[in-house]
């Protein structure tokens, strides 16, 4: 077979990842504090971009512009008639939709760059990473890691010891309020209250979190972490445990009183004192102290007058910047040479599409966020034991996104709810499918399950993996054996053979 050369008209579609729907996807993804640096940036770098209600004087004004009609920029409150403003000599340039739903993995194409326009438009983003420009200043403290934390270390702990996700948020709740010595501040009455959970379920949760590294940690008082660190180094005797509780008297020095209320002699007492002075009364001291930054809650969820509930964007952590196409235009009948002309387009072009993205990043928060509390309302109503099974792919179905973008829309942003501020990505949970092919089961609500089954059981018959199995098909859950075991597991329950010698054993002590 011959080859030869042939000229073909053939049509295809492919997908383009264009520069402003790589400008969407980093946006969406990004914390509101880190939202604030990036449009930091972009302002210092853009002239056409500006503060809403920012007066300083611009390049070559001698006075601060005045601002003349509100149809001669482009605020955060995109309307119709901005939009045909905006439009003068750059509307060619933006691809009118793919904001509406951003991911990598099916993108809309992008607008097909002409022969006509100029190279020099699209030099900006040549080579141009998620960092928005290129710099070639190399910094070697970028390779520097960073000093770990203490709630970065407890975090990192917790999802080792925790497989629970209801238990796992009452330990990153906890987390949050150990102070940066290692104590635990506040009540857990209150916890409890907010989370809508027996007081039980908090202290069981911080019991794990008090064998964390380092010894002592979460304690909430120097008594507690005291018999804390002396409990693992297997010390705690009632000796021991005499002096902890009377450290005001080791305090004044009043040995001859800790000697009787101990029960030990002179050299015994010196032994006990050494030991408790070589433990550590501050123990989150050890690690490194980072500047604290508050969460900002990027929504507020409250109860409507109808029982419903109201969701809405907190309004302080949006940017607000706009377009001033006034400048823009006095500059561009100034400018002769075409560099300078095509980079003011290309500034234009950048601003526009940054605030339009803005526009789009709020929205898109919004609807998430509103999916998420109508999924979820039982949880806001009666405690985080509500929680419904709840995937990414449900959200998205709902509201006619794509997965990606709402995995994106709820890394890095916070709710305040009436139950205290969490995390989007806390609202999914897995899902265990029922029996009668009826709606699926939370995971949380079925390890519940089996923390009451196995709580009600009597030292005479106790019950296995298989009869709890049994119990949950009764009701409706389908599980399987070796989950049911995994489940017990996660909780920190012991083997129906242990719980049964240390019921026997406790029932036979009650006796006696």
């Amino acid at each position: 077979m011959a080859l030869t050369q042939k000229l073909l008209i053939r049509q295809s579609q492919a997908l383009v990842m264009t520069p402003q729907l790589m400008q969407a996807i980093k946006l969406l993804q990004l914390s509101n504090l880190d939202l604030v640096a990036y449009v930091d940036g972009e302002l210092e770098r853009n002239p056409l971009l500006e503060r809403t209600g920012e007066d300083e004087p611009r390049m070559g004004d001698a006075e601060p512009p005045e601002r003349e009609a509100p149809d001669a920029s482009v605020s955060g409150e995109w309307t119709g008639d901005e939009m045909e403003t905006v439009r003068n000599g750059v509307e060619e340039r933006l691809d009118p939709g793919g904001l509406e739903n951003v991911f990598p993995d099916e993108l809309p194409p992008g607008p097909a760059r002409t022969a006509t326009e100029p190279a020099a438009n699209y030099s900006e983003w040549a080579g141009v990473g998620t960092g928005g420009r290129e710099d070639g200043d190399y910094n070697l403290e970028a390779f520097v890691s960073a000093e770990t934390t203490l709630g970065e270390h407890l975090a990192e702990q917790l999802t080792l010891a925790i497989a629970d996700p209801v238990r796992r948020m009452i330990g990153r709740y906890l987390i949050d309020m150990i102070d940066e010595t290692g104590y635990l501040i506040g009540d857990l009455a209150d916890v409890a209250d907010k989370l809508g959970i027996p007081p039980a379920e908090v202290e069981a949760v911080l019991a794990v979190i008090h064998g964390f590294d380092p010894s002592g940690i979460g304690a909430r008082g120097l008594v507690e972490c005291i018999a804390i660190q002396l409990k693992e180094r297997n010390r705690y005797d009632p000796a021991m445990q005499a002096m902890v509780e009377h450290l005001e008297l080791l305090a004044r020095r009043d040995f001859t009183t800790l000697k009787k209320i101990c029960g030990v002699g002179d050299e015994d007492l010196l032994e006990m004192i050494a030991e408790i002075r070589a433990l550590n009364p501050k123990p989150g001291l050890a690690f490194g102290s980072a500047l604290v930054q508050p969460i900002v809650p990027d929504v507020y969820v409250r109860s409507g007058p109808d029982g419903g509930w109201i969701v809405e964007l907190n309004t302080d952590t949006l940017p607000k910047v706009l377009v001033n196409q006034s400048y823009y235009a006095e500059v561009s009948h100034t400018v002769r040479k075409d560099t300078d002309k095509s980079y003011f387009a290309n500034c234009l072009q950048t601003a526009t599409w940054l605030v339009r993205a803005l526009d789009q990043r709020a929205k898109t928060i919004l609807k998430v966020s509103t999916e998420i509390v109508r999924q979820q309302d039982g949880f806001f109503a009666k405690g985080v034991r509500h929680l419904r099974p709840l995937n990414l792919k449900t959200v998205a179905d709902a509201i006619s996104m794509h997965e990606s973008t709402v995995s994106r829309v709820t890394a890095n942003k916070y709710m305040a709810t009436n139950r205290g501020i969490f995390e989007l990505k806390y609202f999914f949970t897995s899902s265990i499918a029922a029996s009668d092919g009826g709606e699926a089961h939370s995971a949380e609500a079925v390890r519940d399950r089996i923390r009451q089954l196995i709580d009600a059981e009597r030292p005479a018959s106790i019950l296995s993996d298989d009869t709890i199995v049994e119990k949950l098909r009764e009701v409706g859950i389908d599980i399987a054996r070796r989950t049911v075991a995994k489940y017990r597991e996660a909780m920190r329950i012991p083997s129906s053979v242990q719980r049964r010698r240390e019921k026997q054993a406790a029932a036979a002590g009650a006796t006696t």
